[in-house]
């Protein structure tokens, strides 16, 4: 009997947002589902933690414009199935050289996705964001649906959601071992366990558990400086004061994103951070200590955010999986057809967490998934991706 109980229609390996609600789908959809995750829940270890994230459709790229139109709607079903708020809209300020690349797709992409906007111009900037200051050459739009997501209350939502539709959560498990076959098995710290499918969406360990299935992706782990800065008049940026989330597409100082979030999670501070980092061992994440983009946002506060103290007071640690066009990974190995991988989520993937974890499942299952997932093979990367099969 005890072979049978451990035994499972699916094993997912990594319980941050991704496999949380990749589980969640599973047991949704009737099968005995069991979620694997090597700390102890919670954890401040991942690319899951903290409390709040931005949620947008605010993208270069139109395919992500249509997935989040229904993650939306995921979203919000799981707030009306778990009686939870999950997400508070505060719109979404675009700002970037209104010459330039980035800025004119993202525009384009919000026009044509029929998602309200507001355009701003220099002269009626300041009236509708009093607090910040627009660069010379800088355009401006608004995403009005944007917002704030919850990130820590989504993630438990998801997991206790996951398990009241019959899903086994283990946690302080470490996998040590996959050997690939008919049924899989999955060998953790502490026991022995098979399932007819695996997902993996183990974040930065994507490639640690993928090496035993002769499979190692084109992943780089970096760590991100989590930066809270504080309001010289408490409340200025407060989310209570309208005051939205922002994104700047490039600056003076660096040419990829800053964005910002209102002062909500920490009484007079509001997160603001540059959208990369340094390369980093995620069991030894808090070694690397570059501070680089420090000194770049503090520039950039002093000029732009005049309302803050120019220095950080709070700077947390968070870690992004790039792949080398920071676009998913959501695709079946190459040799195992019963083993899914999520990966490489390139530190903009907790928003679409509901709708991956529904493609994921949908791709366990042989479903022909909901949306066309060919920007996310793992065939993109060609000679990148190093398959020792």
């Amino acid at each position: 009997m005890s072979a049978d109980r451990d035994l499972f229609d699916c094993i997912v390996i990594g319980a941050g947002v991704q496999g949380s609600f990749t589980a969640y789908s599973l047991a949704k959809r009737g099968k005995r589902t069991l979620l694997l995750e090597q700390f102890v829940l919670p954890h401040t270890r991942g690319s899951s933690h903290g409390q709040t994230r931005i949620i947008r459709k605010a993208y270069e790229q139109e395919f992500y414009a249509h997935m989040m139109e229904e993650c939306y709607k995921l979203w919000a079903e799981v707030e009306r199935e778990a009686g939870v708020q999950l997400y508070r809209q505060t719109g979404l300020l675009v700002m970037g050289p209104e010459n330039s690349e980035s800025y004119r797709s993202i525009k384009s992409t919000l026009l044509k996705s029929s998602a309200p906007t507001v355009t701003l111009t220099r002269e009626n900037f300041s009236s509708h964001i009093p607090n910040m200051v627009l660069s010379p050459g800088n355009g401006a739009i608004v995403d009005m649906t944007a917002g704030v997501l919850f990130a820590d209350r989504a993630l438990k939502t998801a997991q206790d959601q996951f398990k009241k539709y019959g899903g086994v959560l283990r946690d302080q498990e470490k996998v040590v071992d996959i050997k690939p076959g008919a049924v899989v098995t999955v060998t953790t710290s502490a026991k022995t366990y098979r399932g007819r499918s695996v997902v993996i969406t183990a974040g930065p360990w994507a490639n640690r558990l993928l090496a035993p299935t002769g499979l190692q992706l084109p992943l780089e782990v970096v760590k991100i400086n989590v930066c809270y800065w504080k309001e010289k008049t408490p409340g200025s940026y407060h989310v209570k004061n309208r005051f939205p989330c922002f994104l700047l597409t490039e600056g003076e100082q660096t040419d990829v994103h800053i964005y910002g979030l209102p002062s909500n999670e920490y009484p007079g501070l509001v997160k603001i951070c540059l959208h990369t980092g340094s390369p980093t061992d995620p069991d030894h994440r808090d070694r690397q200590r570059d501070r680089s983009d420090v000194d770049i946002l503090s520039r950039y506060v002093s000029r732009c955010v005049p309302g803050l103290d120019p220095e950080p007071a709070i700077v947390e640690s968070c870690m992004y999986t790039n792949t080398p066009d920071h676009h998913f990974v959501l695709d079946r190995h190459p040799q195992h057809s019963n083993i899914v991988i999520g990966a490489g989520f390139s530190g903009h993937g907790f928003k679409f967490g509901p709708i991956i974890g529904k493609l994921l499942c949908e791709l366990t299952l042989g479903e022909v998934p909901a949306f066309d997932l060919s920007p996310f093979r793992i065939r993109r990367f060609e000679g990148l991706s190093k398959s020792a099969l």
